[in-house]
């Protein structure tokens, strides 16, 4: 018995596939928790150790760690990051002509030399 599986190929952003409005925003917001948490459990640092990093109470990296995000904008997001001693850069360039819209991007530097790895684009 064959049966034929429909299938959709998905854009990269699971939000807009599910038609949510602000879906770049909550993709986006994601992908910086994301970040926050893998250096949090690289640091190995317990959930009241990294409320005190970040200047929030515990509930609220839980929260973060499981991708509860609302309330949290993506200026506070940012700060999380600088307070775990990550710098954060913004770069507005002009879009390729090959695609009819802008993208953001949500790149991990890997050190110092520049080489960095997009984790995240709508």
């Amino acid at each position: 018995m064959n049966k034929q599986i429909e299938a959709e190929q998905s854009s990269g952003n699971v939000f807009a596939d599910l038609g949510l409005a602000d879906s770049d925003e909550l993709f986006t917001k994601t992908k910086l928790a994301l970040q926050i948490s893998q250096i949090i459990k690289h640091r190995k640092l317990k959930q009241i150790e990294a409320a005190e990093i970040l200047g929030i109470d515990q509930p609220k990296v839980s929260a973060i760690l499981g991708g509860k995000l609302k309330g949290f904008t993506l200026e506070r997001l940012f700060k999380f990051l600088n307070a775990l001693g990550q710098d954060v850069e913004i770069v507005v360039k002009n879009k390729p002509q090959s695609r009819s819209m802008g993208h953001t991007f949500v790149a991990h530097n890997e050190g110092e030399e520049g080489s960095s790895t997009v984790i995240a684009s709508t």
